[in-house]
């Protein structure tokens, strides 16, 4: 595992799995026992990014700008894009129980850097039961480009606990992070009847086999049988909780992942199309651009050309 956030079962926390996906450049990431029940990192996102999916994630999430601005849209999966302008000091909280797609634009010269910070089930719950006198499951309200000055007061220390050169005070971050879940669930958060949080996704852990499993064999043909075995489950079970975590079976997913690397190398190098599309399995050029113009809406020559 991975130091940085425990989730009390000895799992590496999907919201890991997740950043190691999401484009940029990781900053810096939260380390060593003063940072339990908690992941920060802060990130240098790339200046443009188009439609990029977010498994679902069980860990409530606060993205935090911390310079440049952007415009940045999200959606459900097949809904309508909903745009939001951002500055330093605005902030995004997701406790989104389905995946959904992201995309965004930076503006000006400055760099767009944010910071993640994912809060543990465990610690949720613990604060959670205090707030709402021993209320277990708990649902905290979407926002996006709100502005909190609490919150920021709250996050801004944190930050500076995290870029700094000396060891992390436990004592210091596990008070922030205790008073940050009071803030959030006094002001976004309520108890859940029945539970928001769909049941029967897969776990943390096997969601984070299962996609690495898939992106290391993008130039291979897709085979469901060994990536069920990878996590333990049978064909039959395993494709039922990959979808409820993902929004798509599994070899549907299997595409989208190889488009969204065939997009990264046609926007971030000169390589030839037909070396791309045997990058991400294809080998014949005129199928690679067939489903390119499916999954994209575009040829791949053509995205070149645009991006």
């Amino acid at each position: 595992m991975s130091p940085g956030m425990s989730l009390g079962d000895g799992t590496r926390s999907t919201a890991e799995a997740l950043e190691d996906r999401v484009p940029g450049t990781r900053v810096v990431t939260s380390r060593g026992r003063a940072w339990n029940d908690l992941l920060v990192q802060v990130f240098r996102r790339d200046p443009h990014q188009d439609r990029l999916l977010i498994p679902a994630v069980p860990e409530p999430l606060i993205v935090w700008v911390l310079s440049g601005a952007a415009t940045v849209e999200e959606r459900e999966l097949g809904g309508p894009w909903r745009s939001s302008r951002v500055t330093r000091g605005d902030f995004f909280l997701a406790h989104a129980p389905a995946p959904y797609e992201l995309r965004w634009t930076s503006e000006g010269e400055e760099p767009f850097e944010v910071m993640h910070l994912y809060l543990g089930q465990s610690l949720l719950a613990r604060v959670a039961g205090e707030v709402f006198d021993g209320a277990g499951d708990v649902v905290l309200r979407e926002v996006s480009g709100g502005r909190d000055t609490l919150l920021s007061s709250l996050l801004e220390p944190l930050w500076r606990e995290l870029m700094s050169a000396r060891e992390a005070s436990a004592i210091f971050v596990q008070g922030l992070a205790q008073a940050l879940c009071v803030h959030l669930l006094r002001h976004y958060g309520a108890p859940s009847h029945p539970p928001a949080r769909p049941r029967g996704g897969l776990p943390a852990f096997k969601l984070r086999q299962a996609t690495e499993h898939l992106e290391a064999r993008l130039d291979r043909e897709f085979e469901l049988a060994p990536l069920a075995h990878a996590v333990g489950l049978s064909e039959f079970h395993f494709c039922r909780a990959f979808k409820r975590s993902t929004g798509f079976p599994p070899s549907r997913y299997f595409i989208r992942l190889r488009m969204e690397r065939a997009r990264r190398l046609l926007r971030e190098t000169s390589r030839p199309v037909i070396e791309i599309a045997l990058d991400v399995g294809y080998t014949s050029a005129s199928h690679f651009a067939q489903v390119f113009r499916r999954e994209v809406g575009v040829s791949p020559s053509d995205y070149r050309e645009g991006t």
